[in-house]
């Protein structure tokens, strides 16, 4: 029987390497290092670690911290980083050459976004034009790399070291 990586509540924990877009590597291999699971973070923090995983070309990851930030943060702000996680979900889709399953999530993503306005410096008019504009783009069958492509999710400019 091939046992599963299970936390003490018996929910699935892979333990598993994963590249830097989130695909499993086989025991052993040197990975990413993973998110930790259920961060609570402020949003600036949010924003500024899911920025930073962005711009290292890991919207995996950065879908990781965005999905935190549903689950521990108030139900009002749930679909805001709902939305983030799936445009975060989608950059990794399309940047794995799954262009149906990135179109679709970068779609759903700037839908669910599209009737919020700002909130915590993310200016969510420019990233859902970002996401359709994309979108477009995987479906026409362009290669997509996932740091280059990578949103500004304040407009401002990258963080400097």
């Amino acid at each position: 029987m091939n046992a599963r990586d299970r936390d003490a509540d018996g929910r699935a924990r892979s333990a598993r390497p994963r590249d830097g877009l989130g695909r499993p590597l086989p025991y052993g291999e040197a990975g990413v290092e993973r998110q930790p699971e259920g961060m609570v973070r402020t949003p600036p923090e949010t924003v500024r670690e899911a920025q930073r995983l962005l711009d290292g070309g890991l919207p995996f990851h950065a879908h990781e911290v965005f999905e935190d930030a549903w689950k521990s943060g108030p139900e009002a702000e749930a679909p805001l980083w709902k939305g983030l996680a799936q445009l975060a979900v989608g950059l990794t889709h399309a940047a794995r050459g799954n262009a149906v399953g990135g179109a679709r999530l970068l779609r759903r993503g700037a839908g669910a976004l599209a009737e919020r306005g700002d909130a915590y410096g993310i200016h969510v008019a420019e990233l859902v034009r970002w996401a359709r504009e994309l979108a477009g783009r995987v479906e026409a069958g362009e290669h997509i790399d996932a740091a280059a492509e990578a949103p500004r999710l304040t407009g401002g400019p990258p963080d400097t070291p």
